[in-house]
Order: structure tokens, then C-alpha cells, then sequence
């Protein structure tokens, strides 16, 4: 494990676990030009709102009769992190389709654009069309659980099953916390930097513990917001946090007829807008302990997997136990 890690941070081109001097260091443009991922990256030219996109992905075409999984990041992520989830599951045979969502990794980063899952969804979707891809099960983490919902609800003819690991989006944020625009959002990014990155992950996903394979998973961000383009990433940044409040799928979780996973970390207290909840607000957000039961019981055909002891990222923090429920799940 160790070794493969080295590797890893080897193709980062960064130290395996960077000191606050080799932090300062790291600079990134939008698209990561500088930053090697664990799989051949290809490129799906796209146009939409009256721009031409860039849509960056890896695709491990199947190596049996299995399906495709199309593997979809969170909002803080890349594909790249996928890698051993994709590994494992390529090994078993299936295909794997890792894209970078417009907005994100080495994908195009369009600052005068209107940013919805359905728009995501619709990307992927043609993605999927260009590689021949006709029907694939969807696993999702965080922010991807929201696009992988919307995505299945929106294409179920091409969703075989869908799986979410943590994903942000059990709860209709608004229901709790003040809405706050995009101005609000964008002084926020501009406000990040190497410490405040690491630390949110650290007390965020793991409960304040921080490993080398914790702390690489943070470098590609502290490069964009050190690098020459980040205004454009803070940008950018600022119009998705947008969407993850302006357009919950909790509430159509019920319209969704394809066999669903839940896979959860339970110690896992992401909850977005805790730190501008509504005065009168009593709800706990982020309870993950509590929210699958909450949220299986919308599913008309839902199974919920929960981990103990495991926080935001199941399958960075114990690969071993959640490729058990993985199976699980896809079976």
C-alpha cells in the first residue's frame, strides 16, 4: 500500500507528505495540465450554452461481459482519486468511465455559464453515447451522489443500478440553512490556502486524523488556488456550491425505479450551510449515522449499507472493508 502511495505521489510530481514550505511550492493552472493521473486521459469535445467544452476522462473498457461503472467525483475531487475503486473493479472485468465534470479536474472551466446537475448529467450522458456506452451503473460520491441521482432520474433507460457512497445531498439544504448567492460563495474560495484546505478535510472527512494518502488527495487544490488561474477556479467553485443548494434530489427520490445503494460512512458529518443555518433552526445537518434509514425509505427499491467507524471518503480511508459492500452492491 505504502508503495503504491509513493507512486502516486510520484505522479503528482509532489512530496509524499509536502512540509508547509513544499506547499507554497505547488502551483496549478485550471485544467491540471501539470498533474498526471493514474490512467490515460482522453478528451470529448462538447458544446453547450453556446460554448465549445473540453470534458477530460479515463475509460477502462470491459475486459469480460460485465458493464460499465461510471465512477463520478465529488465536488472537492477529481477522477483521480477513483484509482483503486477503478482497479478493483476493472480487474473483476467491468468496464470503468471516469470523466472530470465540466467545471472540474482537467476538464474546461467555464466562468459565464449556468452550472445544473441536469447539465452534468446531460455531458455524461453524451459521453457515454461517444464510446458506445448504452447502459451503466452509476456509483457516485458526495457531490457525484447528486449527479449520479439526477442522472438515473433523468436516463433511466441507460442506469442499470445506481450507487451512492456519502453522498452530500440527503437533505434539502434550504429547508435549514439561509440561502446565500454567489458573491457570498466566491469571497470564501478567494479566502482558501494550503492550511484551511487541509484542515477542512482533516476535521471534516476524518475525523481529525491526516495521513500522507489524506494529505496528497489536497494538493491538486492548494496548486489551483496558488496558481495563476485561481480566480477562475474561485469562480467556478462559487457557481456549483450554487447548485448543491438550488437543486436537491432528496425530494425525487421517490421517482427513482432503478435498484439503489446507499453506501455510508457513518461517522461522516458533511453538511453543507452549517455555519449559516436559519435562526430558528433546531435540525442537526450532516447526521449520517441517521440519515441512510431516513433516506432509504424514500427508494421503492433501495438497500442501505452502512460502515461504522468510516467517515466522507469509505473507500480512501478503508478500501478493504468497502470493496466488500461494493460487491454487495453491484450484485
Amino acid at each position: 500500500m505504502k508503495i503504491l502511495y509513493l507512486v502516486a505521489c510520484i505522479l503528482f510530481s509532489v512530496p509524499s507528505f509536502a512540509k508547509s514550505d513544499e506547499l507554497k511550492m505547488l502551483q496549478y493552472d485550471a485544467t491540471l495540465s501539470e498533474v498526471t493521473y493514474p490512467f490515460s486521459v482522453a478528451h470529448f469535445a462538447l458544446r453547450s450554452q453556446g460554448q465549445s467544452l473540453d470534458m477530460a476522462y479515463m475509460y477502462l473498457p470491459a475486459t469480460s461481459n460485465k458493464e460499465v461503472v461510471v465512477l463520478l467525483h465529488g465536488k472537492n475531487f477529481n477522477g483521480a482519486y477513483w484509482q483503486s475503486t477503478a482497479d478493483y473493479l476493472h480487474q473483476q472485468g467491468y468496464g470503468v468511465l471516469i470523466p472530470d465534470q465540466i467545471g472540474f479536474g482537467k476538464s474546461s472551466k467555464p466562468t459565464n455559464y449556468q452550472y445544473s446537475f441536469a447539465a452534468l448529467a446531460s455531458h455524461t450522458h453524451a459521453l457515454m453515447e461517444s464510446l458506445g456506452i448504452e447502459k451503466s451503473i452509476m456509483v457516485g460520491h458526495s457531490m457525484g451522489g447528486m449527479l449520479a441521482s439526477r442522472f438515473a432520474l433523468m436516463f433511466p433507460d441507460n442506469t442499470s443500478r445506481l450507487v451512492l457512497v456519502n453522498p452530500i445531498g440527503l437533505e434539502n439544504y434550504l429547508l435549514y440553512t439561509q440561502y446565500k448567492d454567489v458573491d457570498f460563495f466566491y469571497q470564501q474560495e478567494l479566502k482558501k490556502n494550503a492550511q484551511s484546505i487541509q484542515a477542512y478535510q482533516q476535521k471534516n472527512y476524518y475525523a481529525g486524523q491526516w495521513k500522507q494518502q489524506y494529505a496528497q488527495l489536497t494538493y491538486f487544490l492548494i496548486g489551483q488556488v496558488q496558481g495563476p488561474d485561481k480566480n477562475t477556479i474561485a469562480h467556478v467553485n462559487a457557481l456549483t456550491y450554487d447548485m448543491i443548494f438550488t437543486q436537491p434530489v432528496i425530494e425525487e427520490f421517490n421517482a427513482l425505479g432503478v435498484p439503489t445503494s446507499l453506501i455510508l460512512g457513518t461517522r461522516d458529518r458533511t453538511g453543507p450551510g452549517r455555519n449559516w443555518q436559519k435562526a430558528d433552526n433546531t435540525y442537526e445537518l450532516g447526521r449520517y449515522d441517521l440519515l441512510g434509514e431516513r433516506a432509504v425509505k424514500r427508494l421503492k427499491n433501495g438497500k442501505l449499507y452502512q460502515l461504522d467507524g468510516l467517515g466522507h471518503l469509505p473507500q480512501i480511508e478503508d478500501f478493504s472493508r468497502f470493496k466488500v459492500v461494493l460487491d454487495q452492491a453491484l450484485n
